[in-house]
């Protein structure tokens, strides 16, 4: 499954908005330095959808707000 995530870093919680079927907004407490932002998405993904974190893939727009992921 491919989703397009928006990332928001430095939130106060984390936190998880379905916009669409596959269209997400993620808020991050993690700051969007040293790929901790990535990390701290990968691993709520992982919780989100109940799968490994070996199986989450970030396919465009590492250095960006706006991800294309893939899962599974």
């Amino acid at each position: 499954m491919q989703i397009l995530v928006e990332v928001r870093p430095n939130s106060k919680q984390l936190k998880i908005e379905k916009i669409t079927y596959n269209v997400y907004k993620v808020h991050l407490t993690a700051p969007a330095q040293e790929n901790k932002a990535n990390k701290q998405l990968i691993e709520a993904l992982s919780k989100e959808f109940k799968t490994a974190k070996s199986l989450i893939s970030i396919k465009a727009g590492k250095t960006s707000k706006t991800k294309v992921v893939i899962i599974g």
